[in-house]
């Protein structure tokens, strides 16, 4: 936990891979961490690895790999058999049971309205994941609300279109910000 902090105040963009076909550009990027949100249970193995092998830390959204439930089982064949540093997923169980088998857990919360905050602030406190990813990650005045309610590092993801989304997040006091825009990922 404590290098992949490191390398996000080092390197504060994370590569949110979608389409396999960026794979190679994400290889080739600064980017340190990668958060891998499509792939299924035939080629992820294979993906993460070469990912691993660039010198990227990668993170498996555990909620979108086709081909595996949305239970334990399912997580510990991540952990065996893919073996990323760590997973995120909007499901706590999952990430309760993924912290416990030595997986860096990141909580993704989609902050749509002030009963999805207040949910949102219970379900981090309950079982305490590594990192939480707040969604959409432009909203900079919920991110420093939660900064000071919670106390794990957050991360601002969805809708980060541009340097300024980048900036505003940071300056809300994220320690990241995780985009699909591949121009955004050089930006370090």
């Amino acid at each position: 936990m404590i290098a992949i902090t490191e390398c996000l105040e080092e390197s504060p963009i994370i590569a949110a891979l979608h389409h396999t076909e960026l794979l190679d550009e994400v290889v080739k990027s600064r980017v340190k961490v990668v958060f891998l949100l499509s792939s299924n249970i035939l080629e992820i193995e294979g993906i993460v690895e070469r990912l691993k092998d660039s010198g990227k830390k990668v993170f498996v959204h555990a909620d979108l790999i086709e081909g595996l439930g949305k239970n334990s089982a399912a997580i510990d064949y991540i952990r065996q058999r893919i073996n990323p540093h760590g997973i995120l997923s909007t499901r706590n169980n999952l990430l309760k049971y993924g912290g416990e088998i030595g997986l860096i857990t990141v909580q993704r919360l989609f902050l749509v309205d002030s009963l999805s905050f207040e949910s949102g602030i219970n379900i981090v406190r309950s079982y305490n994941p590594d990192f939480v990813e707040v969604m959409p990650g432009i909203i900079p005045k919920a991110i420093k609300e939660l900064k000071q309610k919670i106390h794990q590092p957050i991360i601002a993801g969805g809708m980060i279109t541009s340097k300024q989304d980048i900036i505003n997040a940071l300056s809300a006091g994220a320690l990241a910000v995780s985009t699909s825009k591949k121009e955004l990922w050089e930006l370090i």
